[in-house]
Parts: C-alpha cells; structure tokens; sequence
C-alpha cells in the first residue's frame, strides 16, 4: 500500500522507483483515480450545499403562500437529493478502484536492491564455510540409505497427491529436532519471543501481508472462506494489525515453528523430485515490528539470526541481495540464504529476510505514538526464515552423508535427539 499524497507530491520519483520493478505510468493511472474521486466528492459536496440550501427556502415559501416557488424549491430538493447520492456512488466505486490498484502495486525498491531482471542478477554479498570434498559422488538426501525407511513419497502421494511427503522414524525424529533447535537457538540468544499461532486466517489477514490479491492462486481457500497461511509471516505480522503502540514498545521480535500450505501454482514442474518443494511444509519463521529509523538495521540482525542456524548446524551458505527484477512484490530489500547441497552440487535457497518497510503496516493500519509526542506514525515490518525446516533437514542429511549411506549430525543438533551422533545405513539413530 503506497501513501496517495507522495504519489500526488512526486509522481515522477514514484514513477522511476517502479520502472525499476519495470513497470511503466502507474503513477497516471493512480492521479486519474484519484483526481475523478476528488472530483465526485467535490461535486457531491457542492450539490449537498445547494440540496440544504434550497431546503431552508422551502418552509419560507410555504410561509408567504407562493405555491410556485414552493413546487420549484421541492423539486429542487429532491432532485439534488439524488444527485448527491449518485455521485457519493460515484465516488465510492473511484475510491474502490484507486484502493485496488494501490493494493496491487508493488513496494518501492530500496535504494540499496541491485537493478536487474532475474535471479541471475542477484548479488552475491558473502560466503561461510567450504563445501566438503567427498571421496565418492555425493547423492540426493532422498537416494540415501539411511533415508529409505524414513522418507515415504508414495504413501505421501497416496494420502493426499504429488507433493506430500511421510516421514518416519530417524528422519521424523530428525526433523522435529531441527525445528526445536531453531526455536532455542532464536529465543535463548537472538532475543526473539516464541509464538504459537493459527495456521488458518481470515482474508483480510492475507491482504494485510500482501498475499492478497497478487498471490491468491499460490495458497489454499477453504470452504467457509479461511485461507491456510502460507507462512506464519501471515499471522506474527498481523498481531500489530489496526494496533496503535507505544513508541517503547518496539521494536518486537517474534518466532514461530508452523505447518505452512502453498499450492506452489507458480512453481508448476519445479523441483518434484524429493522435499525441496512441497505443498505442505515447516517453518521456524521470524517478524520484526520496528521503528522506521531502525528497520534496515534490523535486516542485517535478522539475516544474521539466520545464518547463525547454518553456521552452528556446520552447513555451508551463501548470501545474495536480490535484484528488483526477484524481489518479492510487497518487498523493499531481500536477502536470500543458500545452503549448499551436495547432492545438486549447487546452492539453494533456504531462507528469505525481507524488509517491507511500511508498506504491509499502511495494509495493517499499525502505528506507533512517538515518544515526545506528534502524529502516530506506521511502523516498519520485516520477516525472515530462520529457517525453513524441510529444507534444512535437506542440508543436513547431504552434507553429512557418509559412503556407507549413513549421516553424520552436526554436534549442535546431537542434544536434540538424545546425544545420537548419526543415523545409520539402516535408517536408525546410533
């Protein structure tokens, strides 16, 4: 959601910040909304004046008898009655149309986002670790034999469709584990507040963060009108929504593991072999609700809550700044987090830390009372993966596969399966 009077104040600043997302003259099309909006109103206001004017003439007319006057005056009255009601009509469908086209106009890039058309444009900002040089080809996580029991993508396709996934055993005992690591690690030494929330939310929810109405087609309706969120971002975000906070409130960091649902309808033939994109999937994902003046540092804090995840699990990543031709629609800035996978002798995406600016609060309607008074003023919104947990469970069964098929855990997760340092070729914890 954009701010009208800065479209109105700077139309063609505006315009070069979306040229960047390489769109063209949405700026025209907001001001002439907007201006027939103003218009209506404006005229509506006008014809009400002469309705109420005419109005206070007609009992004096009544008074002296002039029958004639008194006709003309009631029918002037009524007839500027329904002027006023059809232009405030009028007026109500150019509001509706200028709130559709800001809700669906993607944020102003960041001075900071790189220009560039796709992924291959990103900027690649740094680097930990060294991928591990194995002595034989290192294979997917779902070609592992410690993996074979435990990873079920028939009965997955059986209960449910192509997508879905049983897990069992080690590999469940493994995955959970992860996700209470996560979950430890964010609240015990990064300051985050653990939060339990639904997983099912009210539209309105989904137009707070953006998914609606750009991305309706990538998550799940229900029946009765819910949708199933496709992160927590969804709902960590919109604890602030129509909230007016006090300034020493923020800034408030939130953590929470949940089921997340995506149809992934734009992601139709992509990576459909094994965990890596799944219609249903654990997070452990982060939101920041900060004062403006702070919110690119907390970025930086954020990102780095989650590559400390990888760092501790001994996996290597990489971290890239997307370019405006990847970044996400509601988005200012990006970073993207990439585990390397030795089984595609590539890095892959595990995590995204956005900053949004004010762009989903103005959606939100959340502010803040400054300290020394003045105005409320929207707050800035981020999130983050931190991390998204199928993914990393990827991670770490490739990169610690042994010849044998079985895996070594990194020693930061040992704790969480009670002291077990591997899962064996048989699929079993040892």
């Amino acid at each position: 959601m954009h701010d009208i009077r800065l479209i109105r104040e700077n139309p063609e600043a505006f315009d070069t910040a979306m040229a960047r997302r390489g769109l063209s003259g949405v700026s025209s099309q907001v001001l002439a909304i907007d201006t027939a909006r103003r218009a209506k109103i404006q005229a509506a206001e006008e014809a009400q004046a002469e309705q109420n004017k005419a109005s206070k003439l007609v009992g004096a007319a009544k008074a002296k008898g002039d029958e004639a006057e008194f006709e003309r005056l009631r029918a002037l009255v009524s007839a500027k009655k329904a002027e006023v009601a059809a232009l405030n009509d009028e007026a109500k469908a150019e509001d509706k149309a200028l709130y559709d086209l800001l809700m669906a106009t993607p944020n102003v890039p960041h001075d900071d986002a790189p220009d560039g058309d796709d992924e291959d444009d990103n900027v690649e900002i740094r680097r930990w670790g060294t991928p591990k040089e194995f002595a034989f080809a290192p294979k997917e996580h779902y070609d592992l034999a410690a993996t074979k029991s435990g990873l079920d993508f028939e009965t997955g396709a059986k209960l449910s469709g192509a997508r879905f996934v049983v897990m069992s055993g080690a590999v469940a005992r493994l995955h959970r584990a992860l996700a209470q690591f996560m979950l430890e690690l964010h609240t015990e030494e990064h300051g985050l507040t653990e939060t339990w929330t639904p997983v099912l939310v009210r539209e309105e929810m989904m137009y707070g963060t953006g998914q609606l109405p750009k991305f309706g087609e990538d998550s799940y309706k229900t029946t009765e009108g819910m949708w199933l969120i496709p992160t927590s971002e969804v709902t960590l975000t919109n604890i602030v929504n129509g909230e007016t906070l006090e300034e020493s409130y923020l800034p408030r960091r939130y953590c929470a593991h949940t089921q997340c649902f995506r149809s992934e309808a734009g992601s139709a033939g992509r990576d459909t072999a094994g965990m890596l994109r799944q219609h249903q999937f654990e997070k452990v994902e982060m939101v920041s609700v900060t004062h403006p003046d702070k919110s690119m540092e907390e970025h930086d804090r954020m990102t780095r809550c989650a590559e400390a995840v990888l760092e501790r699990l001994e996996i290597p990543y990489r971290t890239v700044v997307l370019c405006t031709g990847d970044l996400g629609a509601g988005m200012r800035k990006t970073h993207d987090i990439e585990a390397w996978l030795p089984g595609q002798n590539t890095y892959r995406e595990i995590s995204s830390c956005s900053v949004a600016g004010d762009y989903q609060a103005r959606r939100m309607n959340a502010r803040f009372k400054p300290a020394e008074g003045g105005k409320p003023e929207f707050v800035h919104t981020l999130n983050g993966s931190g991390l998204a947990v199928g993914r990393c469970l990827i991670a770490v069964l490739e990169n610690g596969q042994q010849e044998d098929g079985s895996v070594l855990l990194p020693e930061a997760l040992r704790p969480f399966v009670g002291g077990k340092t591997m899962i064996n070729a048989e699929g079993v914890l040892v």
